[in-house]
C-alpha cells in the first residue's frame, strides 16, 4: 500500500514546484518590507515566518524577522496575517518584474 501524500502539507513538493517559478527581482526596489523590524520583536505568533509559503521570512535567534523579497510569490499572505501590527508594506512589483509561474 503506498501512502497518501497531502499536497498542502508536502513541503518538499511545494519546493519542487517553486523551483521551476522564475523570478525578475527589481534590485533596490522591493516590493514589500518590514516597516519596523524592532515591532516584530514584540509579535508573539511570527505569523509571517509560519504562513508564507516561499519561506521568505526568517526568524533569527535575536526575535528579528529577516525578510528576503527576491523568492517572494506576491500571494500576500504575510499582509494579512500580520493584522496585529500591520508591519509589512506590500505593493505590487513594477511592470516587468516579480515572479513568473511556470507550474500551473
Amino acid at each position: 500500500m503506498t501512502a497518501v501524500i497531502d499536497p498542502i502539507r508536502d513541503r518538499a513538493g511545494l519546493e519542487r514546484k517553486l523551483a521551476t517559478t522564475s523570478y525578475h527581482v527589481d534590485p533596490g526596489r522591493p516590493h514589500i518590507r518590514i516597516i519596523d523590524p524592532d515591532v516584530c520583536l514584540q509579535c508573539q505568533r511570527k505569523q509571517c515566518v509560519n504562513c508564507c509559503p516561499a519561506a521568505c521570512y526568517t526568524l533569527q535567534p535575536d526575535g528579528h524577522v529577516l525578510f528576503s523579497y527576491e523568492g517572494c510569490v506576491e500571494c500576500g499572505t504575510c499582509r494579512i496575517v500580520c493584522y496585529e501590527f500591520h508591519n509589512i508594506e506590500w505593493h505590487y512589483p513594477r511592470g516587468g518584474f516579480g515572479v513568473q509561474y511556470r507550474y500551473g
